[in-house]
């Protein structure tokens, strides 16, 4: 992984002690150095082939960070409460198990350009208690990992107070029933810190993060005001992949509530989610040929209270039903340079990162205050024609739309206030340009195509 490594060994009756180890790494182009230090450590023959790792209960891990002449040093201590690690298996295929009832770090020591920097100006720490890790690392071309990861429970807790103004601010949680399993391959004797290079090299990850519950607060002062916002949810995940061809994320959060105290609401605000979910796939390797990619968001049954209602719909005029977005897309594009070499991100600073080709709408969904639109669409690009369509890649294809209650909806924003009569029967003038009646009372479907010729037609009248 890069690190400089420098220690002194004995070995006697079937232990190997270590003892002075330290452990350095020195970050690209000099801007951070963080080094960690073993006082003694012992490996221990059990007999059986197996060793039995004995580590200290607390240890330092130093850190420098330079950026543009300014320089921050500290010092992390990490503590390990009677851990224990038992390592099996042969020197190609090891099985590591490790054990500890508690698990924490805390900022000790922070300097600014050498300025020590007091805990009540800013202090951190975290803690994780009944940790058991599984690993099983195989060595050979690639190192190849396979990892599981429990904790009974998170907890942390940041702070910082800035002392040339009033700002300042707090941020603690904790998660309980935290879980973690993926598996990793990184290539051997290649430079850590050219991630390009690692994924050329076979460099991937395909990891998990869940947790039972979690919650979370923040509050302080920013420009003078005041603020707290604090949330909770219930089963979170994290997923993530990354290899060569592409990098994905798939985030969801469960039973989410969520209350804020800002300078410019004069009431708190209270907010509810039954689900957040979110999801990126994207290609990341320059190639010559078409590369999938996808896009999702979820806010599931979003709601909130009658008193920020209020603020706005006094009289109870609009449904107050939960409200819900749905987006997935999927799609194919090139691209057009490698995204994780730096240099190439450079000469494509003013100009289009890829081109899309094509675009398919797997569910569109738009719910709230008694309407409701969705549908679906699929979509080809002509990257040659970028003039019939203002700029953008001439499409061709189709979406089908329905939409409900909307003319409900006009109804009751002219009922208060929000709308003129004449702005609704633009807007209704507009809807019966592109859609025909639906098969319900207050519905409306449009079929929108665009041909190869750049005609679009609603419902089979050209309006383009």
């Amino acid at each position: 992984m890069g690190y400089e490594i420098s220690a002194t060994e004995s070995y006697s009756g079937g232990v190997l002690t270590i003892s002075d180890l330290v452990m350095r790494l020195d970050a690209p182009e000099g801007e951070a150095t963080v080094g960690l230090r073993f006082d003694t450590m012992s490996m221990v023959e059990n007999g059986d082939g197996s060793v039995n790792v004995n580590m200290p209960e607390s240890f330092p891990v130093d850190f420098e960070l330079r950026d543009e002449g300014e320089e921050i040093a500290g010092r992390i201590q990490f503590t390990q409460a009677a851990p224990s690690m038992h390592v099996s298996g042969t020197t190609s295929d090891m099985r590591y198990v490790y054990k500890t009832s508690r698990m924490g770090m805390e900022l000790q020591d922070l300097t600014v350009d050498g300025e020590a920097i007091p805990s009540s100006i800013a202090r951190l720490s975290a803690a994780l208690t009944d940790v058991q890790t599984i690993s099983q690392m195989q060595t050979g071309a690639l190192r190849s990992y396979d990892q599981d990861v429990t904790a009974s429970s998170l907890t942390y807790d940041f702070a910082f107070d800035d002392p040339e103004s009033e700002d300042n601010g707090t941020l603690r949680g904790s998660a309980v029933g935290l879980k973690f399993e993926g598996q990793g391959k990184i290539p051997n004797d290649v430079d850590s810190s050219d991630m390009q290079a690692m994924l050329q090299a076979g460099f991937a990850l395909d990891g998990t993060f869940s947790a039972e519950s979690s919650t979370g607060s923040i509050n302080g002062i920013g420009d003078g005001e005041p603020f707290e916002i604090e949330s909770s949810s219930k089963e979170s995940t994290v997923g993530i992949q990354m290899d060569q061809t592409h990098v994905a994320y798939d985030i969801k959060q469960n039973a989410v509530d969520l209350s804020m105290t800002v300078p410019d609401l004069p009431l708190p605000i209270f907010l509810s989610m039954a689900e957040i979910g979110f999801k990126l796939d994207m290609p990341i390797q320059k190639s010559d040929e078409e590369q999938p990619f996808a896009f999702g968001l979820r806010l599931g049954d979003f709601t909130m209270p009658d008193t920020l209602w209020g603020l706005f719909d006094p009289a109870a005029i609009l449904p107050r039903d939960p409200a819900t977005i749905f987006v997935d897309v999927t799609g194919k594009a090139k691209v057009l340079f490698d995204m994780m070499d730096p240099e190439a991100a450079e000469t494509f600073e003013d100009e289009a990162p890829g081109e899309l080709n094509a675009l398919t709408i797997n569910e569109l969904l738009i719910s709230a205050v008694g309407a409701k639109l969705s549908g679906t669409g699929d979509f080809t690009f002509d990257n040659s024609d970028t003039q019939s369509f203002d700029g953008i890649p001439a499409p061709t294809g189709s979406a089908s739309l329905q939409l409900a209650g909307a003319n409900a909806l006009l109804d009751r924003l002219i009922q208060m206030g929000i709308m003129s009569d004449s702005d609704a029967m633009g807007a209704r003038m507009m809807m019966g340009m592109l859609a025909v009646p639906g098969d319900a009372p207050d519905t409306l479907k449009s079929n929108i195509e665009i041909n190869d010729q750049g005609h679009i037609t609603a419902n089979g009248q050209r309006i383009k």
